[in-house]
């Protein structure tokens, strides 16, 4: 249907063109990719946007849960504690969540659920710590918690209970899987797995001694891998665990799944979300991160008019900055920098915001230049695209783009026309519908970041003082929140005499809560 002149929001849904090049690069590395299509048809006015809707690129759909992945075993089994020696006779079923141990085969009461989380370690006959109790029936696999020891009597069916329980307790299998046919007696060969040390950090064993991975909560996907809900066995604390399977891919791509974790590993900023450590097998690389609760893109698609207002994506943008800032500073390019990769810590209209996602991050000097391809390509700089040579300004570019569609929803560019072209065309690139309600410096900012020169491109230095960015309002609410947070690390004392002069010639009140305490020195 044709688009009426009040419902600039409808497009025709046929495809949305990505470069043949990229198409081939993703169908050959089986990640979860999700590719929405659109088609771009001429604005019937220039109060009209043409431009491409916002989504969610090369990236799963976050929080998604599978189906119940069923029963890996059941039976009936006896079982005391290391605190009560009574035996206790129940119908045990294991799924891939928690034991429970129901009153009978067809009960839905139970006597006691161990979730899976709470779980420290499963320990076999030749390890076992509670003594036997006299008699024939000695328990021979024991199950252990932070406040208690369970002791099972289960004769024969032990080994494939304790292969079942280690089986659920790290569903991430190696060559063999947990399909139907091996469910109910998974392999029992122990993997070797290792710690490597970080933050004066060490641990030895395997991953699933120290977090329970939930497969069924998946959180989002990439280049490299798939980031499962896990927890932490003894605090409970939650966190995100990318799982790569290192098999599907060349020793090329390999060294750049070690190359996210080198760099993590030496990065400390409140604006990077932080890595706690590492775990590996023959197979498998295990990247264990704080969770925080979504990112960017969820909260600018979920928005009333599916964009965000100017006061919250300065917010936003300017925590973006302060994290490049530091990452710059140490010479580093993220390299991939788009909304999903901007996570948030919560719900909040104003939240902390930490850069995700190191996999394409360059060590890159202040004159060098690389060119390689990296990134995702509706973000990407245009000499990244045409392998000219690019450095940390690629990321400027990125931040650009970002401004553009947490403002418009849209992305700015059609992907089968020339860039340079669609830029320098400001009837497409800010139709009346929505730029006539957003300012003009906010279309300033973005015009010095989208700049195709490098030379001219605006610096992370040159964004943050940038017109739009000194706003009061912008100030204050970076200060509550860092009086929230506890911690200032977006704004400097020396702004605030400036601030109390902006006032006081405007007629204004100044926020006395907000001025700098003497008394306090982190604020």
């Amino acid at each position: 249907p044709d688009l009426e002149d009040n419902d600039s929001e409808k497009v025709t849904l046929i495809q949305f063109l990505i470069p043949k090049s990229a198409c081939l690069h993703l169908s050959s590395v089986s990640c979860h990719v999700v590719l929405l299509s659109f088609v771009f048809r001429p604005s019937i006015s220039p109060c009209f946007s043409s431009n491409i809707p916002l989504m969610r690129l090369v990236q799963s759909v976050h929080h998604s849960k599978r189906r119940a992945g069923g029963v890996l075993r059941e039976g009936w089994l006896l079982h005391h504690t290391n605190t009560d020696t009574l035996r206790k006779r129940h119908y045990w079923i294991l799924d891939w969540k928690s034991i429970t141990l129901y009153q009978n085969e067809s009960s839905t009461k139970y006597y006691k659920e161990i979730t899976l989380s709470e779980v420290l370690q499963v320990r076999g006959p030749a390890q076992l710590s509670v003594p036997l109790l006299p008699g024939n029936n000695a328990h021979s696999l024991e199950v252990v918690t932070a406040s208690l020891v369970y002791c099972v009597v289960a004769g024969e069916d032990g080994p494939p209970w304790e292969s079942a329980i280690r089986q659920a307790l790290m569903p991430v299998q190696s060559s063999g899987g947990h399909g139907e046919e091996n469910q109910g007696e998974p392999e029992t060969t122990p993997l070797d797995y290792y710690w490597i040390e970080m933050r004066k950090c060490s641990f030895l064993g395997d991953i699933s001694s120290v977090y329970q991975i939930f497969t069924d909560e998946v959180l989002g996907s990439g280049q490299f891998g798939v980031v499962y809900k896990g927890t932490h066995r003894k605090s409970g604390r939650p966190v995100a665990i990318k799982v790569i399977d290192k098999t599907r891919f060349p020793t090329k791509q390999e060294r750049q799944l070690r190359n996210e974790v080198a760099i993590l590993q030496n990065l400390s900023h409140l604006g990077v979300v932080l890595l706690e450590g590492m775990f590996e097998t023959v197979e498998y690389v295990f990247v264990v991160m704080e969770k925080l609760h979504g990112d960017m893109l969820e909260l600018i698609l979920s928005s009333e008019r599916g964009r965000l207002p100017e006061r919250n994506t300065r917010f936003l943008v300017t925590q973006i900055l302060e994290a490049l800032r530091y990452l710059h500073f140490k010479h580093i390019a993220h390299c991939d920098l788009k909304p999903e990769n901007v996570l948030l810590a919560s719900a909040d209209p104003f939240p902390q915001v930490k850069l995700c996602d190191f996999g394409f991050a360059r060590i890159i000097g202040e004159k060098s230049f690389r060119r390689s391809v990296v990134g995702t390509p509706a973000y990407l700089a245009p000499e990244v695209i045409s392998s000219s040579g690019y450095n940390r300004s690629l990321d400027m570019w990125s931040v650009g783009v970002i401004m553009y569609v947490s403002l418009s929803g849209t992305f700015p560019f059609n992907e089968d026309e020339d860039i340079r072209q669609q830029i320098t065309n400001a009837a497409f690139m800010y139709p009346r519908q929505p730029w006539a309600s957003i300012s003009l410096e906010a279309v300033s900012l973005i015009n010095n970041l989208l700049q195709v020169s490098v030379r001219r491109r605006f610096s992370v230095g040159k964004t943050l003082g940038h017109p739009w960015l000194q706003d009061f309002q912008l100030w204050c609410d970076l200060r509550e929140f860092e009086q929230r947070m506890g911690c200032r690390y977006l704004t400097h004392r020396g702004d605030e005499e400036r601030w109390i002069r902006y006032t006081r010639e405007r007629g204004l009140d100044f926020p006395p809560h907000l001025r700098w305490d003497p008394d306090d020195s982190d604020m």
